[in-house]
């Protein structure tokens, strides 16, 4: 221990092979990639102390950014502040029990650049999976291998398994079939700017012999995900039940969850053409509950109190990464007033109210928001339902692009 104490007194005037023979009197560090010629003071004493962890989001990666310039900015932004989902919880479930973020939200988002690059010495450039130890779930990453959520219930959770959870297997993104990594659009540059990533229009260039690309209002008013995504994982009703006495967690028969004093159940799952609206540029897009939350104390209410609380019911613009060169039929957006939240009243498929929920619909507007965006306006919908005659012979045109492509049934 004396010997330790002695080389480490030393470490601020050593350099190079002269630092690293002190530092393997105690360490044994297997260097390896793009780091195995460093000394280890070109990452240990940066800024000229010390860091055990010069990675580490608490000393703003001191070690990393003494080369990667600038990169510490991605410490403040989503991934590393959590200040959204923070703020949601807080003003949500927090309002029922104070300790609810750091109990059922704190296990994922990056704690230093390891996260994602590796920890210790074997410091790598990170593959899609290890984007999807995170991305995983509900979060956005998972549907673009084909990923999507189960059912809570404990009898849905079978099959193959990911990220340690179960998943229904989907059909992926074009661009994961296409072997494009997640870094292909998602560079470390595009997540310090703030940005998502690369725009579809940066690789792609709209094709005028496609009809949805001849049409200017499509060009000037939708995100390309509105047309081209596939599917997205919908989550109709975000349920938190927390017990006082955890013996009855069994007769539910749920998932355990993040908290060992919650779980997390669903109304209803769903994986087909997700929702519309606008996003926060005023162009329709992807929209899914992020989320419709309800709070029940399950002790509580079995002396009386209500159950399922409605903390929230909100919505977020997003891009699923479902996309396909294939698009929806025409009627998928034009006839169909549900897509855009807009439900006739007394045509609602569940009825909420009757099974005990203070919400009319999940696809009717009223009683709900968007939090990056707004739902479009019911005037807009029906002047683009009203089926002019452009709209028509459009319609036909499509139509017939199915219809030529279709098979002969037999060789006779």
């Amino acid at each position: 221990m004396i010997g330790c104490i002695v080389a480490c007194s030393l470490v601020a005037s050593l350099a190079g092979e002269a630092l690293a023979g002190y530092c393997n009197a105690c360490h044994l560090p297997v260097r390896a990639g793009v780091h195995a010629s460093l000394a280890c003071n070109d990452c240990h004493l940066a800024g000229g102390r010390s860091q055990s962890d010069p990675a580490a989001q608490s000393v703003a990666a001191a070690g990393c950014v003494s080369c990667h310039r600038g990169y510490e900015r991605i410490f403040s932004g989503t991934m590393g502040s959590r200040k959204g989902e923070r703020a949601f919880a807080e003003r949500t479930y927090g309002r029922h029990d104070p300790g609810f973020f750091p109990a059922n939200c704190g296990g994922c988002h990056i704690q230093g650049c390891g996260s994602c690059h590796g920890s210790g010495h074997r410091v790598s450039r990170p593959g899609t999976e290890r984007c999807l130890a995170c991305h995983k779930g509900y979060y956005t990453g998972w549907d673009y291998v084909g990923r999507a959520p189960r059912e809570d219930n404990m009898r849905y959770q079978r099959g193959a398994v990911a990220n340690g959870e179960t998943f229904l297997t989907m059909l992926p993104d074009v661009h994961f079939r296409a072997g494009i990594p997640c870094s292909g659009c998602h560079t470390m540059g595009s997540m310090v700017a703030g940005r998502g990533g690369k725009k579809c229009r940066e690789c792609h260039t709209p094709d005028p012999t496609v009809l949805e690309h001849r049409i200017a209002g499509h060009l000037e008013k939708l995100e390309c995900s509105a047309c081209h995504s596939a599917w997205g994982a919908q989550e109709y009703g975000t349920f938190y039940l927390r017990f006082a006495d955890t013996r009855l967690m069994d007769e539910f028969d749920l998932r355990p969850g993040g908290s060992p004093d919650y779980l997390k159940s669903s109304y209803l799952k769903r994986q087909d053409l997700p929702p519309l609206g606008l996003n926060a540029a005023g162009r329709v897009s992807p929209i899914r509950p992020q989320f419709i939350a309800f709070y029940t104390d399950i002790d509580a209410a079995r002396g009386g109190s209500r159950e399922n609380l409605l903390l929230a019911a909100e919505w977020r613009a997003f891009f699923p990464h479902t996309v396909q060169r294939g698009t929806a039929t025409c009627e998928a957006c034009h006839e169909t007033p549900r897509r855009f939240l807009l439900e006739a009243a007394g045509g609602e498929i569940y009825r909420l109210r009757q099974d005990g929920l203070p919400l009319d619909s999940f696809w009717q507007q009223r009683g709900q928001r968007v939090v990056n965006g707004g739902f479009l306006p019911e005037g807009h919908y029906r002047s683009m339902a009203a089926g002019s005659m452009a709209y028509r012979r459009g319609q036909v045109e499509k139509w017939r692009t199915f219809i030529n492509r279709v098979e002969p049934s037999s060789n006779e």
